[in-house]
């Protein structure tokens, strides 16, 4: 065959499938689908064949269960059925009952959930258990017991056998941490240090810190980002409740109710890791037996959790509880097993039409009707009635009465003020004197509601007051608020006149309030008619100066204009502010820029004030910056920094706070001015206005509002206020169209800032007569200020 021969073939072949193209691929087609028939029905028979079905890797138990009323020679046909996926190891075949009559029914036990072991995580040879005590006490008691509690503890655990496997025991008390520290997660410092938990509770009929610890919990269970049982990391806990049986005989009454609550969350969020059941003691008998008897049982299991023994095996209050129906039932079906009678059971829920089959009686064939309309799941509980926020028999007001606080109502309170009391006796006023005119004989000092929803690291009161997010409580009128607080306040103010010092005309003076400051305790926006008590004020010719915690933003926006409206602002960013206010909310940080940008939009219709208090060592130390930029956002007209003030006492130094933490005054103005120049490089038209050294206090104002012929006018004009508030006169704020709508805050300025209390002045009046403590006197002072020198 030639070369040629061969270069022609193609063409012929290419011709030749354009002639037949149509034909082979139809053939093509019709032979793969053919094939893929064959291979298809072969497949089906070979499934039909009567091979034998691979053997399961799990060996599975064939269990006969037979209905009571079906007959002994009735066919049970058993496949395997998989009834509880949950379980990790093992497959139960479940029957399938075959009758003519009747539902169809399943009678068995249900198979255990398997736990892993409470201690599973604790090499005993290695790890150290840490002991941590936690308590919460209004009176002191259980804090006394606590102390004591742990000084026995830290005895034992330096003697005992296992002496080498404990750490020194700690103590906390739940008013003064941070519940996200130690109860949404196990404290995380060392891998090789596991936590054990001791809780000793008081029981109260008020709202306490103790109110809003059993909510976190249950909260933190039911947080759906959060695992169901966050603590499962500790090695063990146990709780022991005390109580008065003479306020509440019996348990189901009430008696340590609030520790029987902790002790059920707590298992919840450890997995179930009691390592010691609930003690209780009556504080008044038999506490002090019961608590020794506890503890006892305590030390064992940390002695078992030290050797590796764990925590039990399963017996209820020994690391294993039960802790819900469905546990309760499997408790009372190991007693039917035993021999024991159960307890009668209650309606089981039905969640299926397939379950109204297990409702049918072994002797009826014909159904029970059931109405889909009305069926609940379990008995809702009665709401209970609101309480008294502060009973009179509670110990919360005890404390704040010991205190010098008259409690008026059920929440609301009065206090006289140290500065009137200076006042009275012309030793000075306090700030808001040199810096808008008010003098301290003339206000008065009050709360419409002793609740607070922060438990900030300077509060005075130190967890004596209530606490809360939301307002549950008895509600007292607003005019009963006011007429209890001014008479509490001119009795208060009575009890000066034998006082040494105290002047005749001042004293004259006092026994017409002129103004209120309610900044006393707690959060005055949190009652509920606060616009209503402002306005008894107002009418009253009773200037209002109301301080707020920027944590109720809803409350603030409805707020009528007071005379001055301060907010607290204690930290520039928010794990600061979190750490020196611990706050409640745990939107808190959200609420506090809310109620930024509402101050911002308000700012034309009240005064505004930043009020910032300076604490070293929490919110000091490179925070001007992030002021700054807080006052940016909200442009406040006014901008007080004052520094803390130590009160003194031991709560004081539980909450982290000493006197280490109060800065000088030489601090508090150079961080003023640093303030000052960060506001500047913002183009905000802040200045230092004012000072008030002898209380550490320092006041930056915006200039282009509250300035005269530039010179500083911070002073108030209150009969001016008082005139526009009622209609009087005509403001001058405006719409959009020129309209006038309103007033504003610059309608009432007063008078110039007196010279005396400018910025570098001092700020003291020198109309009165300064008051140096002993050894503090201008001699000792040589130029330099010290802390807090005023009386």
């Amino acid at each position: 065959m030639s070369l040629d021969r061969f270069l022609v073939l193609p063409d012929e072949l290419l011709l030749i499938w354009h002639d037949h193209r149509v034909p082979l691929l139809l053939s093509a087609v019709s032979l793969a689908v053919l094939v893929h028939l064959a291979i298809y029905f072969r497949s089906r028979r070979h499934k039909i064949s009567a091979s034998p079905a691979p053997s399961s890797p799990i060996e599975k138990k064939e269990i006969e269960l037979r209905p009571e009323w079906l007959p002994e020679n009735t066919t049970i046909v058993t496949p395997a059925v998989n009834v509880d996926n949950r379980a990790e190891d093992s497959v139960v075949s479940v029957p399938v009952v075959k009758a003519k009559k009747g539902p169809k029914t399943v009678k068995g036990k249900k198979v255990p959930k398997k736990r892993a072991p409470a201690a599973a995580n604790f090499n005993h040879k290695t790890d150290k258990i840490q002991p941590l005590v936690f308590f919460q006490s209004l009176s002191g008691t259980t804090e006394r017991y606590a102390t004591q509690l742990t000084k026995v503890f830290t005895e034992w655990t330096a003697g005992c056998d296992q002496s080498i496997s404990f750490l020194e025991p700690q103590i906390h008390d739940l008013s003064y941490i941070e519940f996200d520290d130690f109860f949404l997660s196990p404290p995380k410092n060392d891998s090789s240090v596991k936590y054990f938990y001791i809780i000793l509770l008081p029981t109260y009929n008020i709202d306490t810190v103790l109110d809003n610890f059993i909510e976190n919990l249950q909260e933190t269970h039911n947080d759906f980002r959060i695992d169901t049982a966050p603590l499962s990391g500790l090695l063990g806990y146990s709780v022991f409740g005390l109580g008065d049986k003479e306020g509440w005989p019996t348990e189901e009454e009430g008696f340590c109710s609030q520790a029987r609550e902790v002790d059920k969350w707590m298992a919840r969020l450890t997995a179930r890791k009691r390592a010691y059941p609930l003690g209780i003691g009556d504080v008044k008998s038999d506490v002090d037996t019961r608590l020794g008897e506890w503890r006892v049982g305590v030390q064992e299991a940390l002695v078992e959790l030290a050797e590796g023994r764990g925590l039990g095996e399963g017996v209820p209050g020994s690391g294993d509880p039960a802790e819900s129906d469905e546990e309760d039932e499997d408790v009372a079906e190991d007693s039917e097993s035993e021999g024991v009678s159960p307890k009668p059971r209650k309606a089981a829920r039905v969640d299926d039409v397939e379950d109204l089959g297990g409702m049918v009686k072994s002797d009826s064939a014909d159904p029970i009707p059931v109405d889909f309309t009305t069926y609940k799941s379990r008995v809702s509980k009665p709401v209970s009635a609101p309480k008294e926020m502060v009973p009179v028999s509670s110990p919360t007001h005890a404390a704040l009465t010991k205190q010098g606080y008259s409690i008026i109502g059920s929440h609301s309170g009065v206090k006289i003020c140290r500065w009137t009391k200076s006042a009275l006796r012309g030793r000075g006023s306090c700030y808001k004197y040199s810096f808008y005119g008010i003098q301290s004989h003339l206000c008065m000092e009050a709360t419409p509601s002793l609740s607070c929803s922060n438990k900030c690291v300077f509060c005075w009161r130190h967890g004596t007051n209530p606490v809360g997010t939301t307002w549950r409580w008895i509600t007292d009128a607003p005019e009963l608020i006011y007429d209890g607080i001014t008479t509490a306040h001119y009795k208060k103010i009575k009890m000066m006149k034998g006082v040494p010092g105290v002047r005749a005309e001042r004293f004259a003076e006092a026994m017409r309030i002129r103004h209120c400051a309610l900044s006393l305790v707690g959060e005055p926006i949190f009652y509920p008619h606060i616009n209503e008590l402002l306005a008894i004020m107002h009418k009253n010719r009773i200037s209002t100066f109301l301080v707020c915690n920027a944590q109720h933003p809803a409350q603030l926006a409805s707020l009528i204009p007071v005379t001055q409206l301060y907010v607290s602002i204690d930290a520039s960013n928010k794990d600061s502010l979190r750490k020196i206010d611990r706050p409640l909310h745990r939107d808190f940080w959200e609420r506090f820029c809310a109620c930024l940008d509402i101050l911002k939009q308000r700012r034309f219709e009240q005064r505004t004030v930043f009020r910032l208090t300076l604490v070293k060592g929490f919110n000091m130390a490179e925070e001007a910056r992030g002021y700054a930029d807080l006052v940016e956002r909200a442009l406040p007209g006014f901008v007080e920094v004052k520094g803390v003030t130590y009160c003194g006492t031991s709560a004081a130094g539980s909450a982290g706070l000493t006197m280490q933490n109060v800065p000088f005054y030489e601090e508090v103005a150079a961080f003023v001015t640093l303030l000052a120049e960060e506001l500047a490089k913002r183009n905000l038209s802040y200045g230092i206005a004012a000072e008030h050294a002898h209380s550490c206090c320092v006041l930056l104002a915006d200039s282009t509002r509250f300035q005269k012929d530039g010179k500083w006018a911070t002073r108030i004009d209150f009969e001016r206020f008082y005139e526009l508030n009622e209609g009087l006169v005509e403001g001058t704020r405006t719409d959009a169209d020129g309209k006038v709508v309103g007033w504003r805050p610059e309608d009432y300025v007063g008078q110039e800032t007196p010279e005396w209390a400018l910025w570098g002045n001092g700020g003291f009046d020198p109309r009165d007569v300064r008051v140096w403590r002993k050894g503090k006197g201008p001699k000792e002072q040589a130029g330099k200020d010290a802390k807090v020198v005023e009386m």
